[in-house]
Order: C-alpha cells, then structure tokens, then sequence
C-alpha cells in the first residue's frame, strides 16, 4: 500500500487539492449568495453585474436592449426590442465555472505569482467570454427563437467549457514543460 502511495503520491495531491480548493470555494459561493442583499442588486450582484453589461453591449451592437427583474423568479429578464428573449440567472454569471477553473489550476499550481496571475487573466477571459456568450445568445434568440435548445443546451455550453478546457490545457502544457526541463 505504502508502494502505491508513493507512486500515486502527485495525483493523490491533485485530488486532494482540486477538491479541497473547489469546496471552500464551492461553500464561500454559497454563502454569497445567500447573504446577497437582493434589495439593491436582484437577485444577486454578480448576475445583476452580468445582466447590466449584457444590455450594454447589446445597445452598443445596435439592439434597443433592457434588462428588469423578472417579477416571479430570482433573474433578470433580457428584453430585445420590445421582445423577452432570454432570462439572465445565477447560473448565467460564470462563478461557478471560475471556481471549477480556479480549483484546477490551483491543484496543478506552479510558483505563487504565475499560479497567481494565471488564475487571474484566466478568470477574466472566463468571464468577459461567458459575457459575449449571453450576448450573441440573447441576440441568436432574438432572430432565431425556434434554436432555442440547441443554442442554449448544445452551442453554447460547449463553447463555454470548451474555453475553460483549452486554458487548462495551455497550463498544463506550460506547467508539464517546466517540470520536463527540471528532470
């Protein structure tokens, strides 16, 4: 058994570590939303963050676009000219995707400041696509209501994760190189 752990012993870290990092984040998130004043950002700040930018960069790409909370369910409703397209939800802000994210890089991390500082740019590359996602999905939705399942279940999805996956392969590329050079 000692032999096994030995061998092991890097890939029983990274378990360790990506789920220890992924449930005090996972348990930090919840807390958020649960103490989130819902009175001054519905329903949360982050999703109310994400559904304001939405607007303003569909008004930016020529669309008279509004966003209001949704009157029966904790959302922000994305209304395109005159038209409800699409309800913006906690889901939607990508924190939860973040925190997947954060979890692996840190379970994989390198020295302080690069682990640092690729958790942060990746983070916001997270971010800022997941926020053109909603965009060119409120819009796809707008001229194209009919693809409403396979752009919101299928295209989009895997575009999101997708994106998550190649930033956690460029870590692991860049991370497995140093490790090769240092044997």
């Amino acid at each position: 058994m000692k032999t096994l752990l030995l061998k092991y012993k890097l890939v029983i870290r990274f378990i360790i570590t990506f789920l220890t990092v992924y449930s005090v984040l996972t348990v930090g998130y919840y807390f958020y939303l649960e103490f989130s004043d819902g009175t001054k950002y519905y329903p949360d700040y982050a999703t109310h963050l994400v559904a304001n930018q939405t607007e303003n960069l569909l008004d930016g790409l020529g669309y008279d676009a509004k966003v209001l909370p949704h009157e029966s369910e904790p959302s922000m409703k994305v209304i395109i000219n005159g038209k409800f397209v699409a309800r913006v939800i906690e889901g939607c802000n990508a924190i939860s995707i973040i925190i997947l994210f954060l979890s692996f890089i840190i379970a994989f991390a390198d020295n302080f400041k690069t682990t640092f500082l690729y958790c942060l740019a990746g983070s916001i590359i997270i971010y800022a696509f997941n926020l053109i996602r909603i965009v060119v999905l409120s819009a796809g939705l707008y001229h194209y209501p009919w693809r409403r399942e396979i752009l919101h279940t299928v295209i989009f999805p895997l575009a999101i994760y997708g994106t998550v996956f190649v930033l956690w392969m460029v870590w692991v590329n860049r991370f497995s190189k140093k490790r090769k050079v240092h044997e």
